[in-house]
């Protein structure tokens, strides 16, 4: 029987963030959520997640569009003089890289991410990134010493098939491409070491694609085509208007996303194709 893990991004971000994915727990398809230790409403994602001792809490570790968890002092050279990150990823992924300099801040603060959530009484079993960054070669570098040390056990490997994505989907078709090969690769550096971990992981991930439109009549056309034992799928659902969200994300369809989650049609076909819902602890969710 194949099994569907289904992920939110941007948990703790904003209220509008923090809404949808109760409600997407509660009323529908949602078994994971991923959790920003430096977002602004952080402590209302944390009493979510303890009301909701099922949900399955993974961390969203952000290095890009967001703020430090540590004080600028321990982090200087990352971060602004406002305590945040840079907004350009490319930026970011090519000093993280190159600049052999920032490896000692790096690790100080993405394991004062994990520790964040520890902390608050969220156990935590899964890692995954800001816009993937948690597969970037340096940070994935200290992620191999960090994971074991902290008991995480799962990790996004962020790869999908762009032939699957464009029969339905042909926008972006170079953006697509482009991403594809990046990610592709960058899964492919990090895969051997993960088995060697024992650290799981999904056969495919939807939504590096298609991220912010990942809608009922696109989930619908793919849902057949799904050929890993085990796929992922993550979305950024949101209960608008909330400023936060889009500010960052105007071209998203937060609403359309948290539609396509609680979807009575989306259910349907899952039980009629034998998918069962499950997340990266294993644990099934029954249908709602």
């Amino acid at each position: 029987m194949k099994q569907l893990i289904i992920t939110s991004d941007d948990f703790g971000l904003s209220s509008g963030v923090n809404r949808a994915v109760e409600e997407a727990w509660q009323t529908g398809l949602l078994t994971c959520a991923s959790i920003m230790p430096g977002g602004d409403a952080f402590d209302e994602a944390v009493a979510i997640a303890r009301r909701n001792p099922g949900l399955q809490v993974g961390l969203h570790l952000t290095l890009v569009q967001g703020r430090a968890v540590l004080p600028r002092s321990d982090v200087r050279e990352l971060v602004d003089a406002g305590g945040r990150f840079t907004d350009n990823p490319v930026a970011a992924g090519m000093r993280y890289f190159f600049d052999r300099g920032l490896y000692c801040q790096l690790k100080r603060e993405i394991e004062a991410q994990i520790l964040r959530v520890l902390e608050a009484g969220i156990p935590l079993t899964h890692i995954d990134g800001h816009l993937n960054i948690h597969m970037h070669p340096t940070v994935f570098r200290i992620l191999n010493e960090l994971m074991p040390r902290h008991g995480i056990t799962s990790f996004r490997l962020s790869r999908e098939r762009l032939s699957h994505n464009l029969t339905f989907d042909r926008e972006r078709r170079l953006g697509k491409t482009v991403e594809s090969i990046v990610f592709g690769s960058l899964a492919n550096h990090c895969l051997p070491r993960l088995e060697r971990l024992g650290i799981r992981h999904a056969g495919e991930v939807k939504g590096v694609l298609n991220s912010g439109r990942m809608t009922e009549d696109y989930i619908m056309n793919i849902l057949e085509g799904l050929d890993a034992d085990l796929t992922e799928i993550y979305f950024h659902p949101g209960r608008l208007p909330d400023a936060e969200i889009t500010r960052r994300m105007p071209d998203y369809r937060h609403e359309e996303e948290l539609a396509a989650i609680t979807s009575p049609r989306i259910r349907r076909t899952l039980k009629e194709l034998g998918i069962s819902l499950v997340n990266y602890r294993g644990d099934v969710k029954a249908y709602v």
